[in-house]
């Protein structure tokens, strides 16, 4: 096999897929308003009728998994807030589940099927922000980019193979393998390239979304910052290089943080930046499932990451018990002993919003202990028993407290 001809099958990949509409240069003002809605979409031919069965056998499964995270109203609530963000007409058909994962991640399948996951409610703090996500999640849909990937994965399969089998025909051995291992990396690097564009379109289409509904899009863009000053603090923390959110990696799926946050403030209408961004209700909606997103979050194990995303919660959205509580742990938990001051202040604030949170009664008692202040450790836990008899480590505590630690 010639060169040449790897060169030409190279470049025979950069065609791959079909052709859409690339997203404007930032230099292009705000995006444009979302297209008349044309109609419920139907699968066409065999790729894209594969793809829904697929989708279809996939819902199901995740339907009866035991890591759905199977509460309706809160399903109900973000179906609300993506019906007001991409227009009722399109919202019609889309079905949403909630997967319990701590992680930050949504997607949407070509048969309407959106997977939000449970650590996505951590790193966003108003409806105006999830709909920014939840609209990025539809622009995926709307433009098939589920099918339009497919495609060109196939077709850079189908690409390799035939260049394996050409490849193989070469008298040449050495010159034959590092002809083919470049032409992997190109076929590699391209269909990279290519979910990146699609990224960037999904951006712009979500953005066009919120400029159009009743939301404030200047929002989208904190997303983007959030998830960046949580990266940052967990890199500072383990002691590792401040990452780099302007670079782009060869083999990266997406683009940068700081572009993407760039980008969408620009795109986003002037107008609205007097909108509401729903933040109240937002708070309202999740908090009776905070607690658990926030225990999720506590076990990853990722301190200054967690340490960064309470905080930025707690001051963008109001500090709450069960955000005092939760940070109380972290610093329990974390297990250095200039850790227990911090973990006893946040217990105790939490214990002055909420005097009948037994579980802050208990991380006092023990963070009390730890730090040799046994009296006051021995009151808390015996509160902890008294506001939780029942609860499944009273009989641990009662060993304790009978120790005399």
């Amino acid at each position: 096999m010639t060169k040449a001809r790897l060169l030409v099958f190279a470049s025979v990949l950069a065609a791959v897929g079909p052709a859409y509409a690339a997203s404007p240069p930032k230099s292009a003002g705000q995006a444009s308003l979302p297209p008349p809605y044309s109609g419920a979409y139907q699968p066409i031919g065999k790729d894209e009728i594969g793809l829904w069965q697929r989708d279809d056998e996939d819902e199901r499964i995740l339907a009866a998994s035991p890591e759905r995270f199977d509460v309706p109203p809160l399903a109900a609530y973000l179906t609300d807030v993506l019906c007001r963000t991409v227009g009722t007409d399109r919202c019609k058909g889309v079905r949403v589940y909630i997967v319990r994962s701590p992680f930050f991640n949504a997607s949407m399948t070509p048969n309407g099927t959106i997977r939000v996951y449970s650590g996505l409610f951590l790193r966003v703090h108003n409806e105006a922000e999830l709909g920014a996500i939840l609209g990025h999640e539809f622009g995926h849909f709307e433009k098939r980019h589920t099918l339009n990937a497919f495609k060109a994965e196939r077709s850079g399969r189908n690409l390799l193979a035939w260049a394996a089998v050409l490849s193989a025909t070469a008298s040449n051995f050495g010159y034959r393998t590092n002809s083919f291992d470049s032409l992997q990396i190109s076929v590699h690097g391209n269909l990279r390239h290519f979910s990146r564009d699609q990224e960037r379109e999904a951006d712009y289409m979500g953005i066009g979304f919120l400029n159009a509904s009743n939301l404030r899009p200047q929002s989208a863009a904190q997303v983007w910052h959030t998830v960046m000053g949580e990266q940052e603090h967990s890199a500072a923390v383990r002691g590792l290089k401040r990452p780099d959110f302007k670079g782009v990696a060869f083999f990266a799926d997406h683009p940068p943080e700081a572009e993407r946050a760039e980008s969408l403030e620009l795109l986003a209408a002037p107008e609205g930046a007097t909108r509401s961004d729903g933040a109240a209700d937002y708070v309202r909606a999740i908090a009776p499932y905070l607690p658990a997103f926030l225990n999720d979050q506590i076990k990853l194990n990722d301190f200054g990451g967690s340490d960064y995303l309470i905080q930025a919660m707690g001051d963008t959205c109001g500090w709450t018990a069960p955000l005092y509580f939760a940070r109380g742990e972290l610093y329990r938990l974390h297990g250095n002993p200039r850790d227990m001051p911090n973990a006893i202040g946040f217990y105790e604030r939490a214990i002055g919003a909420d005097s009948t949170m037994a579980g802050a009664y208990r991380g006092l008692g023990l963070a009390q202990l730890r730090s040799g202040l046994i009296e006051p450790g021995r009151a808390s836990l015996k509160t902890y028993l008294q506001l939780d008899p029942g609860a499944k480590d009273a009989a641990m505590i009662s060993t304790l407290l009978e120790s005399g630690h």
